[in-house]
């Protein structure tokens, strides 16, 4: 009996360590930047909102030094492209190195093991965040150029801005004609895009940038994360990557604006909440949310016993950043990192190649 015992308890085991080491896969991975999203921008819409933020329900939180190639104080391209990559480069570059050579991202590194992916931005598809994660351009600026590079990248998502330099081009290509003949659903709304649960999905919702939260975007970014974990999850059983940025919480940061940075960062949060209770429900999942560069040099200084929002600056600044991570494989990211260490750190999670 003990030898029975004995003999039906190994595979048990094995059973119970194989269990053990697949939760310890990541199979997902939601990656969230927060463009010009400092400590200090957190910090006020910590204290403007009466509940807690979503990133306060984060389980590891570390830094990221932002500095470029080219500057100690980085721009979007670069730092985009070093996220993307886990290559500096010079500011203004898009998937590009020191030598203007093209650079390989997590995202394009995920699609060739299969996974599904995905990007979505407040801003155009075109800007420097996203785009660095699809395109590769000497220059941010070519942004009628980096369009194009999406017809290659085989993305199975993308969602935000940038009718015009896919549709008003002056070549007289309509670029979205081209994707709907690779297979493509292209659409205009956000009803069109709660539509779609599978397959291809090019979504433009703005001529250039989305409208502000103050603007009237809505709920477009929360939203629009939910839909593309929906139908990314039914493309691709290996699973996917899905980049989601909350673009323009820099502008109220630009602006001086500290209304601006808290309705956007807030939005920001609330998609957030959506990547966390994905990775609740689907075990394999990593969400790492962080930023590119803090903007306008943000500080809270006390008058009259509250905290005042002041900027320094109508620019980017030099400070380390946050970085917020939940999920499988979460404590990979604690203490002070390079924006180049996060990419490397996924996909040695993910085990991309």
């Amino acid at each position: 009996m003990a030898l029975a015992v004995l003999i039906l308890s190994v595979p048990m085991e094995a059973q119970s360590q194989n269990k053990r080491t697949k939760e310890k896969q990541v199979k997902n991975v939601i990656y969230m930047i927060g463009d010009g999203m400092g400590l200090t921008q957190v910090t006020a819409a910590m204290l403007a909102k009466e509940s807690p933020l979503a990133l306060q329900d984060a389980t590891y939180v570390g830094l990221q030094r932002t500095h470029s190639a080219s500057s100690e104080v980085t721009d979007s391209a670069a730092s985009g492209t070093a996220l993307a990559t886990g290559k500096k480069t010079y500011n203004g570059a898009i998937g590009m190195d020191e030598n203007k050579q093209p650079v390989e991202s997590v995202l394009a590194k995920s699609k060739k093991a299969g996974l599904a992916t995905g990007v979505i931005a407040t801003y155009s598809v075109t800007n420097a965040t996203p785009a660095s994660f699809v395109a590769h351009n000497e220059s941010r600026g070519n942004e009628f150029e980096i369009a194009e590079d999406y017809l290659d990248s085989d993305i199975d998502v993308f969602i935000g801005g940038g009718v015009k330099f896919f549709e008003k081009r002056e070549d007289g290509r309509n670029l979205s004609e081209e994707l709907k003949a690779k297979g493509y659903t292209i659409g205009h709304s956000m009803d069109e895009v709660k539509n779609v649960t599978s397959g291809r999905l090019g979504a433009l919702l703005a001529d250039n940038a989305m409208p502000t939260i103050k603007q009237g975007r809505g709920n477009m970014l929360p939203e629009a994360t939910a839909q593309a974990l929906t139908i990314l999850s039914n493309n691709s059983s290996k699973g996917f990557f899905l980049m989601v940025e909350g673009s323009q919480i820099d502008g109220g940061g630009h602006d001086n604006n500290p209304e601006k940075v808290v309705l956007e960062l807030l939005d920001f949060d609330a998609a957030v909440k959506v990547a966390f209770e994905y990775a609740d429900q689907h075990p394999g999942t990593l969400v790492v949310v962080t930023a590119d560069h803090e903007t306008g040099g943000l500080t809270l200084p006390e008058k009259d016993k509250k905290a005042v929002p002041e900027f320094s600056t109508k620019g980017h600044t030099g400070t380390m950043v946050p970085v917020y991570a939940y999920g499988t494989g979460a404590s990979a990211f604690t203490g002070i990192m390079d924006n180049t260490d996060i990419p490397k750190k996924i996909e040695a999670l993910m085990k991309l190649k």
